[in-house]
This record gives structure tokens, C-alpha cells and sequence, in this order.
């Protein structure tokens, strides 16, 4: 039997939850020992009220688009049981939010083939003129999508649909980092690789940083950390993908 690429990896996935179990069930198909430490969390947005006023001019019909970046939006739509009008459109950032959206009972009009980010979903925006559009995101997001739809003559709207807070990792977990007990730490996004700079940094050299795509690594750099990885898309598999890669090598 051939040996597993990733046998006696221990790879850190400092993310909970679906994306962190599924990541995990993965990496230990291929020979190596998950340690899942979630980072961040989810919590309600602090404007309720602000909040449930945009949900309800969404679901008035409002809104001529709604635009999704993340699954924890749908979880918060869904939560609400927000029915969206026909006449509202409904775009997703990538394919991962997309199946999120459509397995809650949502369809979906319009996914970015080329680059799941927010610059590539304004790059790639397939409506001209103007209209209305709602973006629902994280206390924390960066103002990139809602600048980008306003420079194409859109009217978009943000809220904060939910607050992204810092999860403390344990002292084991910290331990293995320091120690160079870790092979790997995987990046899924900027909130995680500030957490990342705040709890476990200065990395050991040892350690390779992979992150989930080029927008993930910019924000990584910004935090202080190395980018040694960088997985060619937004998905988990090309993630994993990258470290067999790395590992061959």
C-alpha cells in the first residue's frame, strides 16, 4: 500500500463547525492529524433593529439584488425566515456560499467564475444601470464589495448581519505551535489570520502557513504573518491540494 502524502502532518485548522469537519475528515484520509481550534466565532449583530429593517425591505422586494458572501449571512437570512420577492435577484461570492444559499431553500443568479472574492464578483457583474442592492455581511467586512458596486452605478446598502469575535485557543494548541509540534496552519480568511498573528505569532520557521486564496493571503501578509501556500481558489479542496503538493515536494 502506498504511504498517505500526508502522513505524520499534523495540520492546525483553526475553523469550527462544517467547513472544519469536513477539512478534517479530509486531512485524515490523507495520513495526517487534524487539530481543530475554531478562532473565530459567530455572534448576533449589535443594530437588531437596523438589522431587521433591511431584512424587511428585502423581503418587500425592496431590493433589486441581494448579494451573499459567506454562509453564516444564510444562516442569518434562514434564521429570520426571509422570503425573497421573484423580482429580487440573488448573487453569491462563490460556489461554497452558493450550495449554502440553495440548500436553505434560496436560489441563486449569479456566482463569479473566475475569482470568488469580492473584487472578482465586481469584476464580473453581469447587470449595467442601477437598482438597489443589499449586502449583508460581517461588523468587520471590509468596504471593498460595497464601494465596487457603487463605482458600477448601483445603490448598495450594507448591514451587519452578525459580529465575527476572537476565540482563544487553548494552551496545548499554543504549546504545539510554539514547539514546532504543528506542520501546518491552514488560513481560511483574514479574521482568522488576525487571530492567528494575535494568539500564536512569531510562527516557528518550521511551520507552513497555507492560505485560502490570494485575498486570504494579502490579508494574512497585512497581519504580520508569512504566506508560505497559497491555494489556487477559495475552496477548501484546493487548500488541501495545495499542502499534498507541498509535501511531494
Amino acid at each position: 500500500m502506498a504511504p498517505k502524502p500526508l502522513a505524520g502532518w499534523r495540520v492546525l485548522v483553526p475553523r469550527g463547525g462544517k467547513w472544519g469537519d469536513g477539512v478534517a475528515a479530509t486531512l485524515r484520509q490523507l495520513g495526517a492529524t487534524p487539530v481543530i481550534a475554531p478562532m473565530i466565532n459567530f455572534a448576533s449583530a449589535d443594530d437588531g433593529a437596523a438589522l431587521a429593517n433591511a431584512l424587511h425591505e428585502l423581503a418587500d422586494g425592496q431590493f433589486e439584488w441581494l448579494v451573499v458572501t459567506s454562509a453564516t449571512t444564510v444562516d442569518v437570512l434562514a434564521g429570520h425566515g426571509v422570503t425573497l420577492p421573484e423580482s429580487t435577484r440573488v448573487a453569491a461570492v462563490g460556489e461554497t456560499t452558493a450550495a449554502a444559499l440553495q440548500l436553505a431553500g434560496y436560489r441563486v443568479d449569479f456566482v463569479p467564475q473566475r475569482d470568488n472574492s469580492a473584487r472578482g464578483l465586481v469584476k464580473e457583474w453581469p447587470a449595467s444601470g442601477g437598482g438597489r442592492v443589499l449586502v449583508p455581511q460581517s461588523d468587520i467586512a471590509e468596504p471593498t464589495l460595497v464601494s465596487g458596486l457603487r463605482k458600477l452605478g448601483l445603490d448598495p446598502t450594507f448591514v451587519a448581519a452578525y459580529r465575527t469575535v476572537g476565540v482563544a485557543v487553548s494552551d496545548s494548541v499554543r504549546t504545539d505551535v510554539a514547539s514546532g509540534r504543528m506542520s501546518a496552519i491552514l488560513v481560511s480568511s483574514g479574521s482568522v489570520a488576525r487571530q492567528i498573528a494575535e494568539q500564536l505569532a512569531p510562527l516557528p520557521d518550521g511551520i507552513i502557513v497555507a492560505c485560502i486564496g490570494p485575498r486570504t493571503a494579502f490579508d494574512a501578509r497585512a497581519a504580520g504573518l508569512r504566506v508560505d501556500l497559497i491555494a489556487e481558489d477559495r475552496s477548501a479542496d484546493s487548500l488541501i491540494d495545495a499542502l499534498v503538493e507541498r509535501a511531494a515536494r
